[in-house]
């Protein structure tokens, strides 16, 4: 895997543990003045793991440490992991979107691998 900048992706294997894979991290793309092979990682997953992409207005508030929303996702992914991943994903976003004054756009993908 490789993140062009982005928060890193949540891994929720099947017995509920959750990786957040931020061992490939690079600047966004085109954002090199020149062209630069990208940092790759792996990892390893059994089938019916989840992955959860998503973009930082899921997790960051303002005045909160970061780690304190990657807490939040990794326990809202945890409780819900029985979910299909579009019940999950419902699940994911009722757990963390403030209920009003959200001040960034939010995306999020749950795929079962």
């Amino acid at each position: 895997y490789s993140s062009a900048g982005h928060p890193p992706p949540a891994l929720l294997q099947r017995d509920g543990t959750v990786e957040f894979l931020d061992q490939a991290t690079d600047p966004p793309l085109g954002a090199r003045p020149q062209h630069a092979p990208r940092i790759q990682a792996t990892t390893t997953f059994h089938e019916g793991a989840l992955l959860a992409l998503y973009t930082d207005g899921l997790i960051e508030r303002r005045h909160e440490d970061i780690d304190t929303g990657l807490a939040r996702l990794a326990d809202s992914l945890t409780r819900h992991q029985g979910d299909d991943p579009e019940t999950l994903a419902d699940a994911v976003l009722t757990d963390l979107l403030p209920p009003e004054d959200a001040t960034d756009d939010t995306a999020l993908v749950i795929a079962r691998l």
